[in-house]
């Protein structure tokens, strides 16, 4: 197999195993670009264009997908490694990119299209469906049965369970109270920034009530294996798509830092359940498990003629702002690639 073969092979590789947002594939093709542009870089060195490549993909991908990598630097650095696009391979797309008039910068921005067009789809359903039509199967098989968004799936759950756990600690409106038992006015004066900044209390105000909230860590992330969201009552919540097992379970205790995890998993046996809940290597931490059939049930139970019109709208409303969030799409694809002449 020839050389060129080799690199167009390693590329569709790093396509493939990207999230919709196309990160790496983007920063390739940037420096494909400006190399065929003439800008001055050693594509046998990867110091020459590792960095400048970042800022290059970042100013692109901000205008095409709305934001920027978070991933980790070593996470984003690897696509440089032997197993992805080292030098000698990147070189010859290069050679072969210039040849025929930037022929691989618009492959690769063609299939950010094809990502982008899928998000669009799965957005789509969520507008269309409504509160009577609304089904988390049918929204979680846009990415399920899409390659293109297979890689994503993680994150279509995690918005799901945020949506929904928002939606009920709102509609319940539940309230937590915080109060200072230990009136020392020595402290409180002492300590009188802290008690009003931190706390939100005052030596004339030592206690009040706080609406319950439930916050996402972030957006996507590739290489984060940690904490999906908290809330202010002292739960830790870790998202996972898949069965739960006892190894899962002793990931999530060994990667979340809190005492109290609840954990949201695809399904789980009894017997699975009870060793988790009674400790993992003596460990206590996850104090709750709910699986998909019970937010595929607590989903029907929100759009259904009972509850409806006092949640589905706003579950609604919710599942959109977050997917938004997290998969922003952009009209600006077509523009860009007419402006490159692709």
């Amino acid at each position: 197999m020839s050389s060129n073969k080799y690199s167009l092979l390693a590329l569709d590789k790093i396509i493939n195993k990207s999230r919709v947002h196309l990160y790496k594939p983007i920063q390739i093709a940037e420096i494909l670009y400006h190399y065929r542009k003439g800008d001055k870089i050693d594509l046998n060195d990867v110091e020459s264009y590792r960095n400048i490549s970042k800022k290059w993909r970042d100013d692109v991908s901000r205008r095409l997908v709305g934001r920027v990598s978070t991933s980790s630097q070593k996470f984003q650095d690897n696509i440089f490694e032997e197993n992805a696009m080292p030098p000698k391979l990147l070189k010859k797309l290069a050679i072969v990119n210039r040849e025929n008039g930037g022929k691989i910068e618009k492959y690769i921005y063609e299939k950010l299209k094809e990502r982008l067009s899928m998000v669009a789809d799965a957005k789509e359903y969520i507008i269309s469906s409504g509160i009577n039509k609304f089904n988390i199967n049918e929204f979680l098989a846009q990415f399920k049965e899409k390659p293109g968004l297979r890689r994503s799936i993680d994150k279509a759950y995690e918005i799901t369970v945020y949506a929904l756990f928002n939606t009920l600690v709102r509609v319940l409106k539940v309230e937590m109270g915080l109060s200072i038992n230990n009136l020392d006015k020595g402290v409180l004066n002492d300590f009188e920034k802290f008690v009003n900044l931190v706390l939100g209390l005052s030596k004339n105000k030592p206690s009040i009530k706080i609406s319950a909230r439930i916050f996402r860590v972030g957006a996507t992330n590739a290489a984060d294996r940690g904490l999906d969201m908290w809330a202010n009552f002292g739960s830790a919540i870790q998202v996972k798509h898949l069965d739960l097992t006892e190894e899962l379970a002793e990931e999530v205790t060994e990667n979340v830092n809190a005492d109290r995890i609840i954990l949201v998993c695809a399904e789980a046996d009894a017997d699975i359940i009870k060793k988790v809940a009674s400790s993992i290597n003596g460990k206590n931490k996850i104090k709750g498990i709910i699986t998909f059939s019970d937010l595929d049930n607590w989903y029907r139970l929100c759009f259904s003629k009972k509850y409806k019109n006092k949640m589905g709208s706003i579950l609604l409303t919710d599942l959109q702002n977050e997917f938004d969030f997290e998969f922003p799409s952009s009209t600006q694809i077509n523009p860009f690639m007419k402006e490159r002449d692709y």
